[in-house]
């Protein structure tokens, strides 16, 4: 960001309803075959950007990605603008931010009075698919829908506490093929419900997550003798695997073996991890990155899998593929375990999308939020007369075809807290700097701020030394939240 220049442009873009739309104003791409594209939609819980190996940054064995990222537009700027699982899940179906869409935190027990989940009202880019005429298909994790009573019996739920729920036929959102669960954590032993499962008679498997869902997804891509999907239509399939998820060591033993005899001082290499010390951060990712490196080299083998059957069947070059996530994972960085902070290692998520010949390969820094993905994906596929009007994210569908096009100057940050809309932090991510802002009732308000450019691990908080970057930066975010309507602007 670049002084009140920057912050006049994007006042002025919010002023003209323009952040973060295509060159000529208008959120739309011109179709680009007669032919609707199919879509395959791979995303892992928990993995965050830095552990790619192209990227330089965490030591980890990715040679999928690292291909397929040759092949690709790597968007290297992408966020999950509230990093947790259902926020994140919720804002990708709908295009709607946790304000709009209703879901302000996690889908469990604890938020289900609160009508957290997502409203089978609700106009999803996969309900316009489904009116289009596509086959769709969803496999793992879902975790947007509230528990009830009596909770469903399994080792992620007690009697007290729930955090699985089946979903039923009416909420899929136009998925004919449906494979999935809520949340649950045994990746070894997962469970599923098919498509035509009771509630009460989930579906137990005994082999790792991804290597099932990667099996059925080439069943669904193979489609031999139609028994998937309608050969006759285009297909819209999301994999939503759980590993790199915790638990950690749920991990089978030949990915560990591609780490075999490193050690943690030859694997973790972010200096907001103490290495050394005798901390709770520490521990962990002194125990953990080996196991977490390894989850994410066993999801690589199995995207490669998948991606594989696209092109054994023909169907590489009309078949836009998306590899992205929920959100990161801090394993320790900053002494945080895990996900639903401003730093970087939980907000950076991959996004790699490759479409032969219509999208060049070619790294760019958009600053993509996680909202814009449902109208830029239905804008590519030609379907941008469709997208919602209730839609709050922007069509980068120009940008991804011809690298031109108005770019957001910023990226908003979320927590809210169970209940409490009102409450929580916000913030504002840019090119150079993170903003966050902590209110909670009777606290004093909490002031963060990073240089990600001259302090890339956000090791120092230079909130009070730069007081004209963080009013700035505030102005910045205050327009992001009365756009959104945000309540945190009065508490």
């Amino acid at each position: 960001m670049k002084g009140s220049h920057s912050r006049r442009r994007f006042m002025k873009m919010v002023a003209g309803g323009l952040l973060g739309f295509s060159l000529d104003g208008k959120p739309t791409a011109k179709a680009q075959s007669q032919k609707s594209p199919n879509l395959v939609f791979v995303f892992p819980d928990q993995m965050r950007a830095q552990a790619m190996g192209f990227m330089d940054e965490d030591p980890v064995v990715t040679p999928i990605l690292d291909r397929f990222a040759q092949e690709s537009l790597v968007l290297t700027g992408a966020v999950s603008n509230y990093p947790v699982c259902s926020p994140y899940r919720a804002m990708f179906m709908t295009g709607r931010w946790p304000h709009s869409n209703g879901v302000l935190s996690n889908c469990n027990s604890r938020s289900a009075p609160h009508g957290n989940e997502l409203r089978e009202t609700d106009r999803c880019w996969s309900d316009v698919l489904k009116d289009r005429g596509y086959s769709l298909g969803y496999i793992g994790k879902w975790h947007l829908d509230a528990p009830y009573r009596p909770y469903v019996k399994c080792e992620n739920n007690s009697d007290k506490f729930a955090w699985n729920e089946w979903c039923s036929p009416n909420r899929r959102h136009g998925f004919d093929l449906w494979y999935a669960y809520g949340t649950y954590d045994y990746h070894l032993t997962p469970m599923y419900w098919a498509t035509d499962s009771a509630r009460n008679k989930p579906i137990r498997v005994k082999q790792w997550g991804p290597e099932h869902e990667a099996d059925l997804a080439i069943k669904y891509i193979s489609n031999i003798g139609g028994k998937y999907r309608n050969p006759s239509k285009p297909f819209a399939l999301v994999v939503s695997m759980n590993p790199p998820h915790t638990p950690y060591h749920l991990v089978p033993q030949r990915y560990l073996d591609a780490y075999a005899g490193k050690t943690p001082e030859d694997l973790i290499n972010r200096p907001n991890v103490n290495l050394k010390g005798d901390t709770p951060g520490g521990k962990l990712a002194r125990r953990h990155t080996k196991n977490y490196f390894a989850m994410v080299t066993g999801v690589d083998d199995q995207f490669g899998r998948i991606l594989k059957a696209l092109e054994e069947k023909g169907l590489k070059d009309n078949t836009i593929v998306v590899f992205t996530s929920d959100h990161g994972n801090c394993l320790g960085s900053h002494e945080q375990p895990t996900k639903n902070v401003h730093y970087e290692e939980s907000m950076r998520i991959p996004f790699l999308i490759r479409w032969p010949g219509r999208i060049k390969a070619r790294h760019d820094d958009l600053l993509l939020s996680t909202p814009d993905i449902c109208p830029t994906l239905l804008d590519l596929m030609g379907f941008a007369g469709d997208i919602s009007k209730e839609t709050e994210g922007i069509s980068h569908a120009s940008l991804f075809l011809t690298g031109k096009g108005l770019r957001p100057t910023s990226q908003l940050y979320i927590w809210i807290p169970v209940g409490e809309p009102g409450w929580g932090r916000r913030g504002v991510r840019t090119h150079r700097y993170t903003l966050m802002v902590n209110k909670m009732p009777d606290k004093p308000i909490e002031h963060v701020l990073h240089d990600n450019v001259n302090d890339p691990y956000q090791l120092k908080n230079i909130a009070d030394a730069k007081p004209t970057v963080v009013r700035e930066l505030t102005t910045e975010l205050e327009a992001w939240l009365r756009k959104n309507n945000d309540p945190w602007l009065k508490s």
